[in-house]
């Protein structure tokens, strides 16, 4: 079954209009996902809708099992994951309220995060120069201007270690590299998406100017949540109308993103890690 994922970030933890929900719990070989999975139907489209944080929004950024969330998206048929994150400005011309379609990563985690299924016994190697599927992207920025927002084509993304938030030199270093925007997961996701050959696109909304603006010496939660509660009913609008005009099949590469990329040899490949990867691995390795 072809289902569309969606991870909604701090302040979106639910959406409204999914009919037929179900709570499922789904167990991986990687531990608990962030919470369970809700599944149903959403302009006539089946959806599966995660919560990144938790209900409650009580999992760090740090400590999201990303490769948990991914397998159970993928355990569940979700072919396409849409993301959707709160992120800071690190340009003028980004501007608080404003959305972001991420076509680029620069990640600053340092590996604090387990970020590949492919790992003790097995290795493959993606082709990763594009991390994000093009046709959702496009998807997502011609739905974002029909709901008549402020929305960027293109932009790339540092991911940044957390909780906390940057410094002020980091802030001043990150804009020096010519970076866009950042946050603190999407990296993580993208590469695991591609891994599990699920398209993902990050609808990234600005909630504010990080700490280098002059006008935003310090970045509270409290500007976060605000400047994100009021721009999520527009989130929201952009994702009805995209999952609406989303075509059942998908003609991009992301599909095919293994085809050529595990390089170890089957017979090396023990019994175990082929069927905790079955979902994944399993029409390349019998």
């Amino acid at each position: 079954m072809s289902r569309i994922g969606i991870i909604g970030g701090s302040g979106l933890y639910r959406i409204e209009g999914i009919k037929g929900i179900k709570e499922v719990a789904v167990k991986t070989p990687f531990g608990e996902p962030s919470d369970k999975f809700i599944t149903g139907t959403l302009e006539g489209k089946d959806v599966v809708f995660l919560p990144r944080h938790g209900l409650g929004h009580r999992i760090s950024p740090s400590e999201i099992n990303y490769r948990a969330n991914i397998f159970g998206m993928k355990k569940l048929g979700v072919e396409r994951i849409i993301s959707v994150a709160a992120c800071g400005s690190l340009k003028e011309s980004l501007k608080p309220m404003d959305f972001v379609i991420v076509d680029q990563f620069v990640d600053r985690t340092n590996q604090a995060r387990e970020m590949s299924f492919f790992k003790d016994g097995i290795v493959a190697h993606i082709e990763f120069s594009h991390p994000v599927c093009t046709e959702l992207a496009n998807g997502l920025y011609n739905s974002a201007k029909k709901a008549n927002v402020t929305v960027h084509n293109a932009g790339t993304y540092i991911n940044m270690e957390g909780p906390a938030f940057s410094t002020l030199a980091e802030s001043n270093l990150y804009r020096s590299w010519g970076m866009d925007i950042i946050g603190m997961t999407n990296f993580a996701e993208a590469r695991l998406a591609r891994e599990a050959e699920i398209c993902y696109s990050t609808l990234a909304a600005v909630t504010d100017y990080d700490c280098w603006h002059p006008g935003h010496t310090s970045v509270t939660v409290e500007m976060v949540i605000k400047n994100l509660t009021n721009n999520i009913e527009n989130a929201k609008k952009i994702l009805l109308d995209l999952i609406k005009n989303l075509p059942q099949e998908r003609s991009c590469s992301c599909k095919d993103a293994l085809k050529y990329a595990i390089v170890t040899d089957k017979k090396a490949i023990s019994g175990k890690i082929k069927k905790d990867l079955d979902i994944i691995i399993g029409k390349y390795i019998k």
